[in-house]
């Protein structure tokens, strides 16, 4: 091995360590990169479209905190005080992954009949589910104190306050 080789191997292995833990942690709180996390859509001066997309190891209640969050922080920005929710909708979206234990066909791999059976032996296969969710909500800014009795209603600022500990950033 050369030198080259024996300083570009380590260097290879802390990526790949670095890409696999990557895969094992919930979709932070940030703008949507690679179809995870927040987006938004200004649909009128005080109308807007929030999306928030976690991949499967993000709970659907941390989709439904962030999606109000970014409600939130869009509202205060364009100095507004409270929101109202015209409507809201959680998608899940699952995705199975499968483990196939066998013996058979030829050398033992790939010869499967058409119900996932390896040909000439015996087999079995576990499937799980993976949830993954993704939250939208139509907004509706608005100025001044929240009207009382709208549960549809939300003040932005106390929304900022009691979500924020909850949040969970990128890591830098």
């Amino acid at each position: 091995m050369t030198r080259r080789t024996q300083r570009i191997t380590p260097v290879l292995a802390i990526a790949g360590v670095l890409g696999l833990a990557a895969c094992g942690a919930a979709t932070p709180y940030q703008p949507a990169v690679d179809g995870q996390g927040y987006a938004e859509l200004q649909l009128e001066d005080d109308r807007f479209r929030v999306t928030f997309s976690g991949n499967r190891l993000t709970a659907r209640e941390t989709v439904e905190n962030y999606l109000l969050y970014r409600a939130a922080e869009i509202t205060v920005a364009r100095g507004f005080d409270h929101f109202v929710v015209a409507d809201w909708e959680i998608e899940r979206s699952t995705t199975y992954f499968s483990t196939m234990i066998g013996v058979g066909g030829a050398f033992g791999f790939g010869r499967y009949d058409v119900f996932g059976d390896p040909y000439g032996a015996f087999g079995s296969a576990t499937a799980r589910p993976a949830d993954r969710y993704t939250g939208y909500a139509n907004i509706v800014l608005r100025r001044g104190a929240k009207p009382p009795g709208q549960p549809e209603t939300y003040d932005a600022r106390a929304v900022l306050r009691r979500l924020a500990p909850s949040i969970s950033l990128p890591a830098a």
